[in-house]
């Protein structure tokens, strides 16, 4: 009886021990960030009640959290335990939030996490005819998931050759894939009629995107044959722009380019092109049963991607 008595005991001090969700947040927020200034700017919180969260903590677990140092606050062992059990306990509790939110009747969350130069090139020009038709869906537009994000996205947008372990996915189109630039760049290189052609011109790539002029060149029993020169860029979206304004020739999935090519402001000579493994693909988590608001955007999204299978 004794020992139970103290078991229950050291439990109950435990709970008298426990910190706020506040608190968490501020020790997290300055262990990320260096500072309780830095904190206080990703916190909402003043810098003086940063420091009083940050003291208050450190009273409760009774021993300081942090090292202040010129270089800036580092975890003590004692704080380094508390940061990633906070981010256990503060993932937990945003995640039944987020879970609680669905189940409520009224606007509804979608959270996706859409790579930039999809969103800018296809998503977002549709996207309005979503928001008209859906109101009721509040939606979140993320670029990427940081090691530290706790929020799971609903639904993620991915440049694939082949779908990931533990997702369900769906194809939605890229794999068809166009060498273009505009009529100004062929006016003054000459309209190519054959792969050499092409080959003393200036390719634009971004060294990260699987779409190169190695690609292409194999896909047309080429392998040997090198272009010129190439131009590489750190940001895809800025391949499409300098093949926009000239600069070169660009391969590039078909569906990004629907209007450009349209328009005039890409031309694709002789239709030169090839098809590659790589292509965009809709993944949910398998784990996690889909809301109703994914469901009704999934719906919305096939039908628009339906008419663009390559």
């Amino acid at each position: 009886m004794a020992s139970w008595n103290k078991a229950e005991n050291c439990v109950a001090s435990g709970r008298r021990r426990l910190p706020s969700i506040t608190a968490l947040q501020v020790l997290l927020a300055v262990a990320e960030r260096g500072s309780t200034s830095a904190a206080a700017d990703g916190t909402s919180l003043s810098q003086s009640a940063v420091s009083k969260q940050l003291l208050a903590l450190e009273d409760l677990i009774g021993s300081p959290a942090f090292v202040r140092t010129p270089r800036g606050m580092i975890p003590t062992e004692v704080g380094s335990i508390y940061i990633e059990q906070a981010r256990t306990a503060l993932k937990a509790m945003e995640d039944a939030a987020l879970r609680v939110a669905r189940l409520k009747p009224g606007p509804r969350v979608l959270r996706l996490q859409v790579p930039p130069i999809f969103g800018d090139r296809w998503l977002l020009p549709r996207f309005v005819q979503f928001t008209e038709k859906h109101p009721e869906i509040e939606v979140q537009f993320t670029t990427f998931v940081s090691p530290t994000q706790s929020e799971v996205p609903d639904g993620i947008f991915r440049f694939l050759s082949k779908p990931q372990q533990g997702e369900e996915t769906h194809y939605l189109f890229g794999r068809e894939v166009l060498l273009v630039s505009a009529p100004s760049y062929w006016e003054k290189a000459g309209w190519p009629q054959t792969i050499a052609d092409l080959a003393s011109g200036v390719m634009l790539e971004h060294p990260q995107t699987p779409l190169h002029w190695r690609h292409f060149a194999e896909s047309h029993g080429e392998a040997g044959l090198e272009a010129r020169h190439t131009t590489r860029f750190g940001y895809y979206t800025m391949v499409i722009r300098a093949a926009l304004a000239g600069q070169g020739m660009a391969l590039i999935p078909r569906g990004l380019m629907l209007d450009d090519l349209a328009a005039g402001r890409l031309a694709n000579p002789s239709g030169f092109g090839y098809r590659s493994d790589y292509g965009y693909w809709f993944a949910k988590a398998q784990d996690i049963a889909p809301s109703a608001s994914i469901q009704t955007f999934e719906k919305w999204l096939m039908a628009e991607a339906e008419g663009m299978r390559d």
